[in-house]
């Protein structure tokens, strides 16, 4: 170059270099950043309720296969051998008998005297329901009494409120359809009035559905208070639509009783107004959802369903983490290891297996630790070190490792939280079948009816006969029974 020298020239060069050496160095981690991105976002969408947190209803039409962490047992599908079975029986007293001639008979001049002779060679049953509307008049009589000389009028059953009404079965029916059928008011009235032939307005199965609830407060508040005086229970939320907005069905429940309550908040402020974990002291069993760890004077019991499912995501997207599937194992191992002592009649395991499943425990944590170190920070930045959710799930349950373990060092501790998902899940299903519910006090009404009949449910009363009973003002009928 004209008028340049070469030490010049030189340090234009070497200037040139480094300043093309700090642009690769930024598109490098630029790439690194977007490689990162498109690692999380390709997990992210890899995630369903098979591999990690996510309820079975976040999945849609794409369903995993297989769904269950169940292994395959190699069985054939269906009953096995020995299993007694039910299948429909035939009734010795059948309503109505129809006997079936031989085509050729028909026409025969001997027809009538070979039907004499005839015997019964095979019995079929068919078993159908016959609707039919029953209208049951009530009349008070009016006597005149000869000894006193005044009249004497009877009076109605406290049940018989109006002129026109319908009886238990009817409402009983409405109020099982629209809650624990999950079908709403709308559809309701179509089949009511399609099957019976009854002018059920929309308007009268909401007022069923409304005096049924009503009549259910004081049993509900019964249930609530056996939760908080028991030992374990499971507690689980989630969300449905209440008029156009998302708002948390609470629920808190045992193998005996199942309370049900909806607030606008999900966390330890609607966990709070159902009024069950502020007064419990028991053990919990939960998901790790931040905000029951709120409540420090119960002890907490993890779920180790959804640690499995946790588990599986780290083996299916990373499969260089060896610990996960090491992890897995222990817990399954724990598992049967406690049902086994369960099926023998014990209460607790020994020493010996709690020691030696102490001991893998922490091996396997701190293998997970070697393979996971902390990044190193070469640059100074404020806040806490990025983890990333594998290191994030080691340590929690590193910490957390008396939570994960409780239940095979007290037997009442269940492995999962099985109980609360079966008792929020017709949530889901009612809000899917019928939309969302249109207002608050609805929501609440359902709510309460279903408390009320999985209680009865766990007691050995079915749904319908629970609520026939609640309609009649005894709803209270099973309860008294243990009392």
């Amino acid at each position: 170059m004209t008028g340049v020298s070469q030490d010049e020239l030189i340090e234009m060069l070497q200037k040139k270099v480094q300043e093309q050496a700090e642009m690769i160095e930024g598109l490098l981690r630029i790439i690194d950043g977007l490689n990162q991105t498109i690692k999380d976002l390709t997990e992210k969408l890899g995630k369903n309720s098979r591999n990690s947190s996510k309820p079975p209803s976040s999945d849609g039409l794409n369903k995993p296969s297989p769904k269950s962490l169940r292994k395959p047992s190699g069985k054939k599908s269906g009953g096995q051998t020995g299993h007694p079975g039910k299948t429909l029986g035939i009734m010795a007293e059948p309503d109505e008998t129809v006997q079936h001639m031989p085509s050729v008979c028909h026409g025969c001049p001997c027809r009538n005297t070979c039907l004499n002779r005839a015997c019964i060679g095979e019995t079929r049953q068919v078993i159908d329901a016959v609707t039919t509307v029953n209208v049951t008049a009530h009349q008070i009589l009016v006597l005149d009494c000869p000894m006193r000389g005044i009249q004497h009028r009877g009076e109605f059953p406290d049940t018989i409120k109006a002129t026109v009404q319908y009886g238990e079965n009817l409402q009983a029916l409405a109020v099982a359809l629209n809650t624990i059928g999950a079908v709403s008011v709308n559809r309701t009235h179509e089949i009511i009035s399609g099957v019976f032939g009854i002018p059920l307005s929309t308007g009268s199965i909401s007022n069923m559905v409304g005096r049924c609830a009503d009549s259910l407060t004081e049993t509900v508040e019964r249930i609530r208070q056996e939760l908080t005086s028991s030992g374990v229970i499971n507690v689980d939320e989630t969300g449905t639509r209440v008029d156009g907005k998302t708002i948390w069905v609470h629920n808190a429940s045992n193998p005996q009783y199942t309370h049900l309550t909806i607030n606008a908040k999900r966390g330890q402020e609607g966990m709070d107004a159902g009024r069950v974990l502020p007064d419990f002291l028991g053990i919990a069993v939960h998901d790790c959802w931040a905000p029951y760890w709120k409540y420090s004077r119960i002890l907490h019991a993890l779920c180790c369903a959804h640690l499995l499912r946790e588990l599986a995501g780290v083996e299916e997207h990373h499969p260089e983490q060896k610990w996960a599937a090491d992890f897995k194992k222990l817990l399954l191992e724990m598992k049967n290891a406690k049902d086994l002592a369960v099926d023998n009649g014990k209460e607790k395991l020994s020493e010996d297996s709690l020691q030696e499943f102490d001991r893998k425990y922490d091996q396997i944590i701190a293998q997970a630790y070697l393979e996971n170190p902390l990044p190193e920070i070469t640059e100074k930045k404020r806040g806490r070190k990025k983890k990333g959710k594998i290191l994030a799930l080691i340590e929690r349950l590193d910490s957390l490792k008396a939570s994960v373990c409780l239940f095979i060092h007290n037997f009442s501790v269940p492995f999962d939280n099985n109980q609360a998902e079966r008792d929020i899940r017709m949530i889901k299903t009612k809000t899917k079948v019928s939309g969302c519910f249109r207002s608050l006090v609805g929501a609440q009404n359902y709510l309460k009816i279903m408390s009320y009949v999985g209680t009865a449910k766990k007691h050995g009363i079915s749904a319908y006969e629970a609520i026939r009973q609640a309609v009649l003002g005894r709803p209270n009928f099973f309860l008294l029974r243990e009392s």
